[in-house]
């Protein structure tokens, strides 16, 4: 863990720029300088746990969860993680006070053998990615695309999981009948809400952050 930390900076100078670029229908959603469009569950600005280091965000302590302050529907997310374990991507939390039943996750963390639903590429707790496409002890790149009930996720330019939002009808399980935590059908879930970034306890760091809405 602390190794982690003290090599970060140096692996974010060795690598690309921290300061997010407007790029053709994109803008970013965290400026690489400081917390400008983020807040913490209560609402409240960031001030303890997570910190900026080169052009990253970064959890250093215990902080909570970071969100944005704005609410997205249909959208292209592109991020890059790196991590020691154990963080999520959020996407649509209606309730950021009720992340793991009003918002839908995609699991970061690092690769550790066959893939499952708790997998880093993971929709959480929903559906395995097709494999572990991270690198481990490395930045690595993430693209949400939320359209309508759709949602795909890619690690490093590659598709690793996908799901239909409207197949999952009944709260707490899957369409193949395993069991989910999801107290309500997720096809019942709003199609818009905060996007965050998780404190699981774990090292992490995010950059590059930016969002394209989809019309």
């Amino acid at each position: 863990m602390t190794r982690f930390l003290l090599s970060l900076p140096l692996l974010a100078l060795a690598a690309l720029p921290g300061r997010p670029q407007d790029t053709a229908g994109s803008k970013p959603l965290f400026n690489g300088t400081d917390f400008t469009g983020w807040q913490t569950a209560g609402r409240q600005p960031v001030t303890k746990g997570w910190v900026v280091k080169d052009g990253a965000m970064v959890r250093e302590s215990a902080g909570g969860d970071v969100w944005t302050k704005d609410r997205f529907g249909d959208f292209v997310l592109e991020l890059e993680f790196k991590t020691a374990g154990n963080s999520g991507v959020f996407v649509r939390t209606d309730n950021p006070k009720d992340n793991v039943q009003t918002g839908i996750e995609v699991q970061v963390d690092v690769p550790r053998g066959k893939p499952d639903k708790h997998s880093v590429g993971a929709i959480y707790d929903l559906v395995a990615p097709t494999k572990e496409n991270a690198k481990k002890d490395d930045w690595n790149k993430m693209t949400v695309t939320a359209k309508g009930p759709m949602l795909t996720v890619e690690i490093n330019g590659e598709r690793v999981a996908e799901i239909d939002l409207d197949k999952w009808t009944e709260g707490g399980k899957n369409p193949d009948g395993t069991k989910n935590k999801y107290k309500t059908a997720l096809k019942d879930f709003k199609r818009e809400g905060h996007i965050g970034l998780q404190d699981h306890g774990a090292a992490v760091a995010y950059r590059n952050i930016r969002i394209r809405p989809l019309k």
